[in-house]
């Protein structure tokens, strides 16, 4: 019986893996009782679970590990099934996949998954990935943080998770900070998330320009950045006080201290 109706994937040693009716991956089960090899992989070393996590093709990855296939396969570009799965944003493979020993975080690989998750908007994903704790801070050298991915792809819901999270605000590519790739992408929103949690206007990129020098004239940008100058208020200087000294467990700890419910849901931005 197939696990997946339509069509399935096979292997043919010329071309690598050949699908049926353009669908991404079809598996049969019935293959894999009859001694077809899971492991088996293109001359890019993409792997059958590679191509099931990047269709988001649940049961069928389902099949795959169960019988055996090697969860943290790696292409030649560094790829894993984990990445895949980030990438089309199955939250379901995700999990499956970390149930079944996927490493949420790589090192030397340039394929990170939660900076894919981030880039294309798969929040859940992102979210996943982060509760299993791969590092909300993880600065890769190409993309910088997923908070600076976030801001450069203007994926607000990202932005405004990541900070929830506890991200450093100011971390972003090297001297980039994520207010720098925000006022870039002359998205006022995120400038206003970003402020709101700390973000420095002063700080220079290795340009030596500030956030402001990169907002268009009279733009909302430039104006959210104007409204922000400034010394901040008593108010946000103790929230944001409070913050760093909760650190990223912040959002589950603050419940824990017993204040007023005005108070909680102003230090939790609510």
């Amino acid at each position: 019986m197939y696990m997946c109706l339509n069509s399935y994937l096979s292997f043919d040693g010329a071309i690598g893996w050949k699908t049926y009716n353009k669908v991404p991956v079809m598996f049969g089960s019935s293959h894999i009782y009859t001694g077809f090899n899971v492991n088996i992989v293109t001359i890019d070393r993409v792997s059958a679970l590679h191509e099931a996590c990047l269709g988001g093709h649940v049961a069928c990855a389902k099949v795959l590990l169960e019988n055996g296939t090697q969860v943290n396969a790696v292409t030649v570009d560094g790829i894993t099934p984990l990445f895949n799965a980030c990438c089309s944003g199955s939250a379901a493979c995700v999990n499956m996949l970390l149930e079944f020993g996927a490493m949420p975080q790589l090192e030397n690989h340039l394929a990170s998954p939660i900076h894919e998750a981030v880039k294309r908007g798969h929040r859940e994903c992102m979210e996943i990935l982060i509760a299993n704790d791969v590092d909300i801070d993880l600065e890769d050298s190409q993309h910088g943080t997923p908070l600076y991915v976030a801001c450069m792809y203007q994926r607000t819901d990202c932005v405004k998770k990541l900070l929830e999270l506890g991200a450093s605000v100011d971390l972003g590519k090297r001297l980039d900070t994520p207010l720098h790739a925000a006022v870039r992408k002359s998205s006022a929103e995120a400038v206003n998330l970003l402020t709101d949690y700390g973000a420095s206007l002063t700080r220079r990129n290795a340009e030596f320009k500030c956030a402001l020098d990169l907002a268009a004239s009279n733009s909302k940008v430039e104006q959210a950045l104007l409204l922000r100058e400034g010394p901040a208020s008593l108010a946000q200087l103790c929230r944001l006080c409070i913050r760093k000294c909760l650190g990223r467990s912040c959002l589950y700890v603050v419940h824990k201290l017993n204040l007023p419910e005005p108070l909680e849901k102003f230090l939790l931005y609510r």
